[in-house]
């Protein structure tokens, strides 16, 4: 297995386990700074990635699909990190600590702005992922090295099209409760 590809996987678990450290120190052992600096961690995980596979590229490697998804992923735990640290902290209070409000499900109005704010964090991921490649093509400067990233960044844009259909259609066909008799 290509060594980006498992740093990312490893950053991905780094990832989730210093969110669980920080709620496990927030709500378990009383300890909110310390759970506030493991959570504020979180990009340093971006910054290694970042930076392993920065090397990689600089001692003459292809561009692979690995390299790309090492963009997106940077891309899209910078856009998400914080909504996706807020979605654990409110389910981790709730379900394991039992503090707090249930997570309640958004339906009409209040749903269709949530998957508006969700396809402009995609936007933002997408600006910063599809940055980086850009540059990583632009510093390359050999298509055929590159033509990997080219590829993924294709991609990309057709998949955020497709989400920006399906975010939106939300306001021409509002998500409606389910009744119990239904």
């Amino acid at each position: 297995m290509n060594a980006i590809i498992i740093l990312i996987i490893l950053c991905e678990i780094g990832f989730w386990i210093f969110i669980a450290a920080g709620l496990i120190a927030r709500y378990v052992f009383k300890l909110p700074k310390v759970g506030l600096i493991l959570l504020s961690a979180t990009p340093l995980i971006d910054l290694v990635l970042l930076a392993a596979t920065s090397f990689d590229l600089a001692r003459g490697a292809t561009a692979t699909i690995a390299h790309a998804i090492a963009a997106v992923y940077i891309g899209v735990s910078l856009a998400y990190g914080k909504s996706m640290i807020r979605w654990a902290d409110q389910r981790f209070a709730y379900y394991i600590i039992k503090q707090g409000e249930k997570p309640k499900k958004l339906y009409g109005k209040e749903h269709a702005l949530k998957e508006v704010k969700g396809w402009l964090q995609h936007v933002l991921a997408y600006i910063i992922g599809a940055g980086l490649l850009f540059a990583v093509i632009f510093w390359i400067d050999d298509a055929e090295r590159t033509a990997a990233l080219t590829s993924v960044l294709r991609i990309w844009s057709i998949v955020l099209g497709i989400d920006f259909l399906i975010s939106f259609s939300y306001i021409l066909f509002p998500k409606k409760e389910k009744h119990a008799g239904s």
